[in-house]
């Protein structure tokens, strides 16, 4: 395959992947990996290399709409951050660089099933149900958002020590896997937290970039990312994520899980496939 083709090609992947990511909050690493592997050829490490700057375009495409429309939530974002920050510094990029290839892709096979099964069955719009978080409130991390029907909804961020534990081991698999590791952000904010499904989604557009610079630095030292592969990753990612950030506000969030689950869990069944087989 020649170099323009594979820009090509690894262009229109990337814009694919940047829109799912900025739509679902998972970052497009998750479809950039398996597109470089298994559709072109690249090796996991270099994959990985190219997905952490992609993740890191995703979500500087897709936070500053989010900001700006009044769905991001800062503060809570900023709190998390420190978690996936060290999971992703210290965990997962060095595992990365140790594990084999194969190990590497059954384990990322593995957590895209995982992904498409909670991306099917969280719900949104949780009715409260805990006692409130006195933490949260001292540290201002509850919130709001605009619905266009309702006008602006409150919400109480709940179980802030059970979603920071979570949150580092979002930043253990970023590191490992190269992704932005957004299925277990938005797990940890969605189901243990109780925040609103779009609040969950957009913070986490806005935790990813950190997230994933942290583990990049580390890759950028061994010499995993490359211009060539990473150029036009990058730029597709982030071009593919700001359309996704204005088409979040309109489209319904259950039509959302649903498609993304069935692009997820074809491309994890080729993964794990590959891994075992040894193809990769």
């Amino acid at each position: 395959m020649n170099i323009e083709l594979f820009t090509l090609i690894a262009f229109a992947g990337a814009l694919l992947a940047g829109l799912l990511g900025a739509l679902t909050g998972l970052g497009g690493g998750v479809v950039i990996i398996p597109l470089l592997t298994l559709g072109l050829g690249v090796d996991i490490h270099y994959a990985i290399g190219a997905s952490l700057i992609s993740v890191m375009a995703t979500s500087s495409g897709a936070a500053a709409a989010f900001v700006r429309e009044g769905y991001t939530n800062i503060r809570l974002g900023m709190f998390l951050e420190v978690a996936t920050t060290l999971g992703a510094a210290i965990g997962g990029a060095y595992l990365s660089t140790i594990l084999p290839v194969n190990v590497i892709a059954v384990i990322f096979g593995a957590v895209l099933l995982f992904s498409a099964y909670m991306t099917t069955r969280k719900k949104g719009g949780q009715i409260q149900t805990v006692p409130i978080s006195e933490a949260a409130a001292r540290w201002s991390l509850n919130g709001n958002y605009p619905d266009g029907k309702q006008g602006i909804i409150n919400y109480k961020v709940q179980r802030i020590w059970g979603g920071f534990s979570m949150m580092g081991i979002a930043g253990l698999l970023s590191g490992l896997l190269g992704i932005g590791s957004g299925v277990v952000k938005v797990l940890a904010m969605d189901q243990i937290m109780k925040v609103p499904f779009k609040v969950s989604t957009t913070t986490s557009n806005f935790m990813i970039g950190v997230t994933a610079a942290a583990s990049a630095v580390i890759y950028f030292q061994r010499g995993y990312i490359q211009a060539p592969i990473a150029a036009p990753v990058m730029i597709g990612v982030l071009i593919g994520a700001m359309v996704g950030a204005k088409l979040l506000v309109k489209l319904q969030s259950k039509y959302l899980r649903i498609g993304f689950a069935v692009v997820v869990v074809y491309l994890a069944f080729q993964m794990i496939y590959k891994g075992l087989s040894g193809q990769l």
